[in-house]
């Protein structure tokens, strides 16, 4: 690898700070949502539509960018991702009407997927074999601190100086980002580059997709659970507003604990360690519908939730990049796009069970279920990936499975 740990610390560092202000663009509309409808003129299920058109960015950017770009440099790659994701947040700062502002949030969306998968390949590189997914945990670690630090910081600088003094703060992190990615990111010419094509075959990959499915369903009870939980915790556990954000810290503590416990799980363990994370947040989503009522010990519980579902992360994305072959970039972006297809399928089911009548104990029982169902899916793409005689391609070198 030739590179020193603390250059590799250095490097890996910078990364996160990209996911960070990542994280942070993504999660804090939603904290800001009277705020910006107030400001434009407009009602809030009509903002709320600003959420999807970020969404939309990052499921159409991720697969686009990494077969447009399949032959740049990585490391101009990333640079041009951060300052990408800068330019669409700069857009949001001086947006003077809903619809630029719609265009600018798609801008903003576009690099995600890809800025994420790049950034994995990259730490996994740099750190070589044995400590490879731990190096990606580290680098996903900026979207969990994120939900810790970003989102909350972001949210109260909304509410006090404006809805812009939140997307000021991002662009400044882009920024930031950009400057560092450009002085500590080696050239990376070590790192063999690919052609659209290469990048489109891995489309045909069933395994690739297997993969991406585990995290559309595993994780969208995650999401089920996520998008309920202010008010599971105040109408059925009877908490006061108050403690919602304390619920939502310790939800984000959990995720960072279980990224860096899955990064250390999935380089001792490959992709068992994914197995354990879907199994562990059955029991945390479980154990969350009985003790809802119970207030307090609720919000305890959600710690569970966020860390053990976190623990199946690094894996997934790692394993992705293992059965990719040479089309790992594509695959390793489509990893945000799944994560973000789980985001609106989890928020849809607990949305259709609270309908249904079911209350607010249902969506993290949904969640459950969905854990489950990727722990099985994953189970299954294991079956037949032993049974192939196709060989897995592994941290550069070839073997058979």
């Amino acid at each position: 690898m030739g590179h020193s740990s603390r250059r590799l610390a250095l490097i890996v560092i910078v990364l996160a700070l990209g996911g960070f202000g990542i994280g942070t663009t993504e999660f804090v509309a939603m904290g800001l949502l009277p705020n910006i409808a107030g400001d434009l003129g407009i009602d809030e299920p009509t903002a709320g539509h600003l959420i999807s058109a970020y969404a939309i960015g990052v499921v159409i950017g991720a697969p686009v960018i990494a077969v447009a770009a399949s032959r740049m440099s990585r490391r101009s790659l990333l640079i041009w991702l951060m300052v990408a994701f800068t330019a669409g947040n700069a857009l949001s700062l001086v947006a003077q009407s809903y619809g630029m502002l719609m265009v600018a949030r798609v801008i903003a969306g576009l690099p995600h997927g890809a800025y994420f998968g790049v950034a994995a390949l990259v730490a996994a590189h740099l750190a070589g074999p044995g400590r490879r997914a731990q190096a990606v945990g580290q680098v996903m670690l900026g979207l969990s601190v994120a939900n810790v630090l970003g989102v909350p910081a972001a949210t109260w600088l909304g509410q006090h100086f404006g809805w812009r003094s939140a997307i000021a703060m991002v662009v400044v992190i882009g920024v930031v980002t950009v400057a560092a990615l450009w002085k500590v990111m080696p050239t990376l010419n070590d790192m063999a580059t690919t052609d659209p094509r290469t990048e489109l075959g891995g489309l045909k990959s069933r395994q690739i997709w297997l993969t991406l499915i585990v995290g559309m369903i595993g994780f969208g009870g995650f999401f089920a659970f996520y998008t309920y939980l202010n008010t599971a915790l105040t109408s059925v556990g009877g908490l006061a507003d108050w403690t919602v954000p304390i619920a939502l810290a310790l939800f984000g503590l959990g995720m960072v604990s279980g990224n860096i416990i899955g990064g250390r799980l999935a380089d001792l363990l490959g992709e068992r360690s994914i197995v354990i994370g879907m199994l562990g947040a059955a029991l945390a989503l479980g154990l969350f519908a009985l003790v809802v009522g119970t207030g307090w010990p609720a919000i305890i519980v959600a710690f569970l939730v966020g860390s053990s579902g976190s623990i199946a992360l690094p894996g997934l994305q790692t394993r992705l990049m293992d059965v990719a072959h040479d089309a790992q970039t594509i695959a390793a972006a489509l990893n945000h796009s799944a994560l973000n297809v789980a985001n609106a399928i989890g928020a849809a089911a607990g949305g259709l069970v609270i309908s249904a009548g079911w209350g607010y104990r249902a969506p993290s029982l949904v969640g459950a279920l969905f854990a489950l169902s990727g722990a099985a899916i994953l189970g299954v793409a294991i079956v037949m990936n032993r049974r192939s005689t196709e060989p897995v391609s592994v941290a550069g070198s070839t073997v058979t499975d």
